[in-house]
């Protein structure tokens, strides 16, 4: 408390001068502990166009979000604590736009446009959508399509195909795989009317070929994949068989299967020959009968008096009259049996298994002693035959079929772990990181520390030294005029006391020096 009141009667001049210490001191630590705690930056965007980077700046200065940029201006930064949240309000605000365009050209056309202009913008439209699809695959930071459509022509001789061309820029490290060249090659394909697959090509930043014509030589990646599928389904089941009986990592097996992927289709009509005719089905019949008789001569040629005189009629044939009467009688008869016919038509399965060869390794038996020792042992034969049996069975061995099957017992070579150096302490990165954050936090703990004791603790010290002592109760005249005139008092007292009393009631000096004055004295 009595230092308290010491400050307090301190001149204005010092008391300002602590307090501005103080607020120094404070800055200090302050300034200190925020740069300890800044936050970590981290890429929000890169390789962003102009327009979409001040779009994005702007909406970071509404959403009062700290930004700053890289070196070149080239990426935006964020804290790392706000850099998802900030992504995702930004795109739902649809930032960043993208420098390629699509289907929006189509809103800016204007008042004028010619045909031929407008089947540019389609185009342009569809390649920056195509160029949109091919960017969401996780492995393409960027990509172009460009687009080559024939004029259409009426006449079909000369009618010609679109191609496509796409070049595509991958992240650092990505790599695009067979089953994802394919994916953008029938995309592409898909998307523009009348453009067969064949007249797509990729090219990566590198200028590599990534669509080769290796269909053609039957190195479809569907048929790559499904023939790797077949073989590790057969591996599979062989491991889940023989685990159990040999332990872990004590078996390798591996299989080869030959899979016919040509599609056969066969057309056989057969005629068998007839049985009886009564067994025969009759399909049709056609019977014919003529009847010519010989005998008067009947009335013909031209028309006339002759031949409109009526027949004669019909005598019965006398020899002895000398007359004669020839008849002859003619029948035809067609008959239509159906025949049989037999028509197969025969189409082979896509993917057939032709044949299997597997081979199987079998390590050594583990045998261990009463002593607790481990050997190993060669398999009997009956223990080979055994797995021999187990491993037909589980890939469905076909003798016929040409299926082969190699099982051998042979000692595993036990690998040799390659003794890794221990790192010391201090060459450890997560020590290394611990002790400069604790170097950090302890160097500004020890700056607080001597700001606090080696500057403002003597700073306030000497200023409580140097300052006045407390003044005591003023006397009344009487007093003050008694103990100056008294002579048992020293000079040095009565000059401090006159001159406390002078600065705080300067009426009772001047009514000493009165008196004074009024008494000689």
């Amino acid at each position: 408390m009595n230092q308290l009141q010491r400050l307090l009667q301190l001149p204005p001049r010092q008391l300002i001068g602590m307090m501005i210490a103080i607020a120094a001191v404070v800055a200090l630590i302050s300034g200190a502990w925020m740069w300890s705690q800044a936050p970590d930056f981290r890429v929000l965007y890169s390789n962003l166009s102009d327009r979409d980077g001040g779009a994005i700046v702007q909406s970071l200065n509404q959403m009062n979000v700290p930004y700053k940029f890289s070196e070149g201006g080239g990426s935006i930064l964020v804290p790392s604590n706000l850099l998802y949240d900030t992504r995702l309000k930004l795109a739902s605000q649809g930032l960043p736009k993208g420098s390629v365009g699509g289907f929006d050209i189509m809103e800016q056309q204007k008042l004028g446009t010619t045909q031929f202009q407008e089947q540019i913008n389609y185009q342009r439209a569809l390649e920056g959508e195509l160029a949109k699809s091919i960017q969401s695959i996780a492995s393409v930071q960027a990509a172009r399509v460009h687009l080559a459509v024939p004029k259409q022509s009426v006449f079909l001789r000369e009618q010609q195909k679109p191609s496509a061309s796409v070049l595509i820029n991958l992240y650092p490290g990505k790599t695009l795989d067979r089953a994802q060249v394919s994916g953008i090659l029938h995309l592409v394909s898909s998307s523009v009317p009348e453009l067969p697959a064949k007249n797509v090509s990729i090219v990566d930043q590198n200028g590599n070929l990534l669509t080769t014509q290796g269909n053609a030589a039957g190195l479809d990646p569907q048929k790559l994949a499904y023939t790797q599928e077949v073989e590790q389904s057969y591996i599979r089941r062989i491991n889940d068989i023989l685990e159990p009986i040999t332990g872990p990592n004590n078996l390798r097996a591996q299989v080869t299967a030959d899979i016919d992927f040509n599609q056969n289709e066969q057309t056989a009509e057969t005629y068998k020959p007839n049985g009886t005719p009564t067994a025969a089905a009759m399909r049709s019949q056609q019977s014919t009968e003529s009847n010519n008789s010989v005998g008067t001569a009947q009335p013909g040629g031209v028309p006339g008096a002759q031949s409109n005189q009526p027949q004669t009629p019909a005598a019965a044939p006398n020899s002895a009259a000398g007359s004669t009467h020839n008849a002859s009688m003619q029948k035809e008869s067609t008959v239509n049996y159906e025949l049989d016919k037999t028509v197969r038509l025969t189409r082979q399965s896509v993917g057939e298994l032709k044949r299997l060869s597997a081979a199987v390794v079998v390590n050594n038996r583990k045998v261990v002693d009463a002593k607790g020792k481990a050997t190993y042992v060669a398999l009997e034969k009956a223990q080979l035959d055994q797995i021999t049996a187990l491993v037909k069975e589980a890939m469905g061995f076909n003798e016929t079929r040409g299926d082969t099957i190699n099982v051998v017992n042979v000692a595993f070579t036990e690998p040799t772990v390659e003794a890794i150096p221990q790192v010391p302490m201090w060459k450890d990165p997560g020590n290394i990181a611990f002790a400069k954050e604790a170097g950090k936090n302890l160097l500004i703990g020890l700056f607080g520390l001597y700001l606090v004791f080696g500057v403002l603790r003597p700073f306030l010290k000497n200023l409580l030294s140097q300052a006045p002592p407390p003044p005591a109760a003023l006397p009344n005249k009487e007093d003050v005029v008694v103990s100056l005139g008294q002579s048992n008092s020293t000079y040095a007292n009565n000059l401090q006391m006159a001159q406390q009393i002078a600065k705080q009631d300067p009426k009772i000096v001047a009514n000493v020096v009165k008196s004074w004055v009024s008494n000689n004295e």
